[in-house]
């Protein structure tokens, strides 16, 4: 299983949407050098708030590339970095990795995913009705995340838009991504 990066965006303040870069650097175990989200402990202002001690799963949020032609059906208009992402992908199902998968991207960084992002009400703010598009129920009933993964960096690198990645997947029983 392979793919591409279409996008990468950072931003060193909080906001929701990120702006897209030529390239970031991704720094291991801290995430993207420069990004308001990079660290060892959590830095998402809501896991801050419960506890800034927790470790931060969430280093480096990816998004595919596929999602905004299927909000585009219903009229939303969404463009790479606008739902804070810091990497956009093509080609691979991300939501359907197990937890552990190494994404190998570009020449030297990798990352390792550790769930499914749980979006919040931001989204909405962004544009009005995105949430339920993002986030909905499976014919059980059962809650479906669509706003990307979220992951860890064990090696760092630079990554740029067209660089190819590479996905390995954990030896054992995989164990599907629940939100992080």
């Amino acid at each position: 299983m392979s793919g591409t990066v279409t996008a990468v965006s950072s931003s060193g303040r909080y906001s929701f949407t990120k702006p897209n870069r030529d390239s970031v650097r991704l720094l291991a175990g801290l995430g993207v050098e420069g990004d308001v989200h990079a660290g060892v402990t959590v830095k998402h202002r809501s896991r801050v708030a419960q506890d800034p001690t927790q470790p931060n799963l969430r280093q480096v949020h990816l998004i595919h590339e596929e999602l905004f032609a299927e909000v585009g059906e219903d009229g939303f208009t969404v463009a790479p970095g606008q739902l804070g992402e810091n990497i956009t992908t093509r080609g691979i199902d991300l939501l359907g990795l197990p937890v552990g998968t190494l994404l190998r991207l570009g020449d030297a960084a990798v990352v390792e995913v550790t769930g499914l992002r749980n979006p919040c009400r931001q989204i909405d703010t962004f544009q009005n009705g995105l949430l339920k598009r993002v986030v909905g129920r499976d014919e059980a009933g059962n809650i479906v995340r669509k706003a990307g993964i979220m992951s860890i960096v064990r090696h760092g690198g630079v990554v740029r838009p067209g660089d190819a990645i590479a996905v390995e997947l954990p030896d054992g029983p995989h164990r599907p991504l629940d939100r992080v």
